[in-house]
């Protein structure tokens, strides 16, 4: 039996209808999250992730600090799957923001930025650091002076000799943020070397710095001299 060239014709756009319904653009299952890289492990490769469903099947682009990299130029960077993949890494050219675009014939999605940085932690300036003096019972902060770094910080602090930390109470507490060792209300206890260590979470890297005396100190010190008498030690000199 022939159909009516109306039902054909209603037939045929019904089926284009249903064709274009189960095209649809790029919709994120990953998008790329921010990387730290430890430098001592900079031959290795650094992955970006970036994956997204679509119909059409969605092609791929990356962008650094908002430029388009050239993957057919770039012999270090390549694509797997939606994935940015960097090899024989170079800490000045390959950190900062990426960006994926996925997109297809129906559209195109940018991804969140992610950044690619690289984990470090340099040496202490190796110097003789001064001595704190302090009056017993009043509160005293030691500075650690951070080395140059990248990455998740922690400190603590040497009393005297490794392994002997300075054990945090309600008297003694070591910032987190910069590294300062605060003590209060000083005691006689106190008195020795402290060291500051640095550890990075990221490399596993750990330095300590030189150290530094604590002292208690008077208003006025006094010795016996050779004839038996007390001498002024320590005072501000006298104006004439």
């Amino acid at each position: 039996m022939t159909l009516p060239w109306k039902l054909l014709l209603l037939l045929s756009i019904i089926d284009h209808c249903l064709d274009s319904a189960s095209y649809h653009g790029p919709r994120w299952r990953m998008e790329p999250a921010d990387l730290f890289i430890p430098v001592d492990s900079i031959e290795e490769e650094a992955t970006l992730t970036c994956d997204a469903k679509g119909t059409p099947s969605p092609q791929y682009r990356w962008s650094l600090n908002g430029t388009l990299i050239n993957l057919g130029l770039d012999h270090r960077r390549r694509l797997s799957g939606g994935n940015l993949i960097i090899g024989n890494l170079d800490r000045y050219q390959d950190v900062g923001m990426y960006q994926c675009m996925a997109y297809n014939t129906v559209g195109a999605i940018l991804s969140r930025r992610a950044s690619l940085q690289f984990a470090y932690l340099d040496h202490f300036k190796v110097h003789t650091r001064s001595a704190v003096s302090v009056r017993e019972g009043q509160g005293v902060v030691l500075l650690c002076g951070t080395p140059t770094s990248s990455g998740d910080l922690t400190y603590a602090w040497v009393f005297n000799e490794y392994p002997y930390f300075v054990q945090q109470d309600n008297r003694r507490f070591v910032s987190q943020q910069t590294g300062n060792l605060y003590i209060a209300k000083v005691e006689p206890s106190d008195v020795g070397n402290y060291t500051c260590v640095v550890m990075n979470s990221i490399t596993k890297g750990k330095v300590q710095s030189s150290p530094t005396s604590l002292i208690l100190r008077t208003d006025a010190q006094f010795q016996k001299s050779p004839g038996g008498g007390l001498t002024e030690s320590h005072f501000p000199a006298k104006s004439k």
